[in-house]
């Protein structure tokens, strides 16, 4: 029996799972921001001292927003490149998709002990873990089990190479985590960065 399986409906269904299980995971992180709940009169400062106590959690919710965002877009841009199915792609892609399903609680863990070593540890090497799942992932999908005859292989290129950016952004999140937890989040900044570096000399 061949390993690679040509049908759309079996594809089709792989991306669509994904893509709910990516809505799930971005919207469950807004769950962790609570309603501040002030007794009815109290005054205005105190409503917004509370606003102002829910920075962290504002934070953690717009920093992994985006991050979780950066992994859709990797998943979507690779996924557009593939026209047939392979179950090798099934495990990594679950392992991908746990990991991101996940973040809801590594952002809370992390949001809710700010500047503490061990949960910004965690929080980064669980987007260390996707990125590294994801960089399969996407190599498997643009690969030639799956990847449609006629796509272009600069697109392919690039798609490789902007996965390869956001783990090295990770890494380097983690690395700065474990020696100034205040600014690991921070580091995912150099996402950008390693994009930009890697499609400048890794043509």
């Amino acid at each position: 029996m061949s390993a690679t399986v040509k049908t759309d409906h079996a594809l089709e269904r792989l991306v669509f799972f994904s893509d709910a299980v990516f809505a799930i995971a971005i919207t469950l992180l807004v769950i962790e921001v609570h309603v501040p709940e002030l007794p009815k009169g109290s005054p205005d400062a105190l409503y917004w001292r509370a606003l102002y106590d829910l920075i962290p959690s504002l934070a953690g919710y717009f920093i992994s927003f985006a991050v979780v965002g950066v992994f859709w877009v990797s998943h979507h841009r690779a996924f557009c490149l593939a026209s047939r199915y392979s179950p090798t792609i099934l495990g990594w892609n679950l392992g991908l998709l746990a990991v991101i399903a996940f973040m809801p609680f590594t952002t809370a863990f992390y949001t809710h002990n700010m500047a503490q070593r061990v949960p910004i540890l965690v929080y980064c090497f669980a987007l260390l873990l996707a990125g590294l799942l994801n960089m399969i992932v996407v190599r498997v999908a643009t690969g030639s089990a799956m990847v449609d005859p006629s796509a272009d292989r600069g697109a392919i290129a690039y798609a490789r190479k902007r996965s390869l950016a956001v783990t090295l952004g990770t890494l380097s999140a983690l690395v700065l985590s474990y020696f100034e937890p205040r600014y690991g989040q921070i580091a995912l900044a150099s996402i950008g960065i390693w994009r930009r570096i890697i499609l400048r000399y890794l043509r």
